[in-house]
């Protein structure tokens, strides 16, 4: 709709996790460093963490792309599942086959260790991704640890990359998974984007659209960052919508009053910072309201005195 207006190519704030709009950040630039890192070691486990919105499915499919063309991926994005589930769905993303009406943990985990081995001899490399792994219950977790025992003298068999929200770190703390806690050889906390993180950010995604032209004011920018607390995911959704409202109103330059219109439009109600500049936006007016009323009680109890 706004895109020629704008002189883009296609839409430069979409919410997808598409790798090819990666910005990275100092902070982005570490979490792929670990997570690389990680995986080059003979481990079990790499753990990615962050608060939603952070970036880290964007992260994930980068790092996908950087891995060499001998590795297998299999990838699990609802794991809220039993542990013979999990292991059929392993099963599933891995092309094993397996009889699906005669299943159990021990004949699931035999023909995954019977594949395993197969493809490390052809040379190959196999990694599991689970995101929102938070939502994995405990025995399934101990149950992907009894995975990684699957092993050479020198490495194993099957590299885990867990993904989820802080709550994954708690619940990697509980006493029945300290095994599992200890095979973790790279982890990495991502954390929401800097104020000249968020400018670089929405100039980034501008110029990956195909435009050079500052379409944020500085101003614009910075109420962006405080209203989003530099969440990319929201900086996505309240950028979209302004180039929305620019675009209805035929303006070729995005301000601070813009912002905050689609800051209470496309934003979560419950958002702290956005409750705060519509407050002070639309309730100034009551400021001087509030003074004169206050004056006249005073001046009525001084009569009456």
């Amino acid at each position: 709709m706004y895109l020629s207006y704008f002189g883009l190519s296609e839409k430069p704030f979409s919410i997808a996790p598409n790798p090819e709009y990666l910005f990275l950040s100092e902070r982005h630039k570490e979490a792929l460093a670990h997570l690389t890192y990680g995986l080059g070691e003979a481990g079990g486990f790499v753990l990615l963490t962050g608060e939603v919105g952070t970036g880290k499915t964007t992260l994930i499919r980068s790092l996908q792309e950087q891995l060499p063309a001998n590795t297998q991926v299999a990838q699990i994005h609802n794991p809220a599942l039993s542990q013979v589930e999990l292991l059929a769905s392993i099963c599933d993303e891995l092309n094993i086959d397996y009889e699906p009406f005669n299943v159990s943990l021990k004949t699931l985990t035999d023909v995954i260790k019977t594949h395993l081995e197969a493809n490390h001899l052809a040379g190959g490399h196999t990694i599991l991704i689970i995101d929102e792994a938070q939502l994995l219950a405990p025995d399934v977790l101990e149950q992907l640890r009894l995975l990684t025992n699957i092993e050479t003298d020198h490495k194993k068999l099957l590299q885990i990359v867990l993904v989820g929200q802080p709550e994954l770190q708690a619940l990697l703390q509980r006493t029945e998974l300290r095994q599992l806690a200890q095979r973790i050889t790279a982890r990495y906390h991502l954390l929401p984007l800097t104020e000249g993180q968020v400018f670089a950010y929405v100039k980034h995604r501008l110029l990956k659209a195909g435009t050079e032209q500052a379409l944020f004011s500085a101003d614009a920018l910075k109420t962006i960052y405080r209203v989003t607390e530099g969440v990319p995911r929201l900086i996505n959704l309240l950028c979209e919508r302004c180039l929305v409202g620019a675009f209805s109103q035929q303006k070729l330059s995005i301000d601070r009053a813009l912002v905050v219109r689609s800051a209470a439009e496309a934003l979560p109600p419950t958002s702290p910072s956005v409750n705060s500049e519509s407050t002070s936006k639309n309730y100034m007016w009551l400021y001087p309201v509030l003074f004169l009323a206050v004056l006249g009680i005073g001046i009525g109890l001084s009569y009456l005195i």
